[in-house]
């Protein structure tokens, strides 16, 4: 068995991460915030703090988490293997169909929309330059977890009303943490490559997904008035598909659970 230091272990992925970790067999040791590192050996890392809803409103905190954290560890710290856990928003202004992992990446610094971006690709920057690996998380959905499957889940169960900020022909990318967590572990511990999509590789529809809830809650479908048409490229996921057998969950059929963990 092998031991590991997750990052951010107490996030809904980081979490996730560590119970299949320990149910595996694994020692793992989740440092608290503020928890001093320097000079220790830590195993195998997983690197997964971070900032998501909010990371706009606190952009510095954003940076600090995803890039001088991962800074700290990789200068005062000795490790077996790291892995840092991105987000395929890297991607977002990818120009092709399907983003691939060894594709450039066109991000602009001069606007704020970016920052999320630029800074997940400045700590994949920093994690392959110190000989570790990257995963690229598309939206991980999950029982517990927060986000736009749980915000939109929640308002059609407590509320009977959705209201999108997007158009309904509006697409992303959604992943289940019950597939995430045992792949990290994988890649962690057997990844051939430096840089993985870690994603379902299929795109679902505001349509679908709002369809869905309605049928399932009887809520109600709105967009707000200008709401933008916002599609991401595909991911491509066939070197984990190839490497690891990887076969995700659909959030479409994994929806009437989810809605039945709701509270009402």
């Amino acid at each position: 068995m092998a031991g590991f230091t997750v990052i951010g272990g107490t996030g809904f992925v980081g979490s996730a991460l560590v119970r299949h970790l320990e149910a595996e067999g694994h020692a793992c040791r989740v440092p608290e915030r503020g928890d001093r590192l320097e000079g220790g050996l830590l195993g195998h890392v997983v690197y997964s703090a971070g900032l998501t809803g909010d990371w706009s409103e606190r952009p510095h905190d954003a940076v600090a988490a995803h890039v001088g954290g991962l800074v700290e560890l990789v200068r005062g710290c000795t490790f077996e293997s790291l892995l840092y856990l991105s987000s395929t928003r890297v991607y977002d202004r990818h120009p092709g169909p399907v983003a691939r992992e060894g594709d450039e990446l066109p991000l602009r610094p001069q606007d704020a929309e970016d920052l999320y971006a630029l800074s997940k690709a400045t700590g994949e920057a920093v994690a392959l330059r110190s000989g570790g690996r990257v995963a690229r998380l598309s939206n991980v959905y999950g029982r517990g977890g927060r986000g736009f499957v749980r915000s939109l889940m929640r308002d059609a169960v407590e509320r009977g009303r959705v209201t999108l900020e997007s158009t309904l022909d509006s697409s992303r990318d959604f992943v289940s943490v019950a597939d995430v967590a045992p792949l990290l572990a994988r890649i962690a511990l057997e990844g051939t490559e430096r840089v993985y999509n870690v994603a379902s590789g299929t795109a679902v529809t505001n349509r679908e997904l709002t369809g869905a809830l309605a049928g399932l809650t009887g809520c109600e479908v709105a967009v707000r008035p200008g709401a933008e048409r916002v599609v991401r490229p595909g991911i491509d996921v066939s070197r984990i598909r190839a490497e690891f057998g990887f076969e995700p969950a659909r959030l479409l059929d994994e929806l009437p659970g989810l809605v039945e963990a709701v509270p009402a």
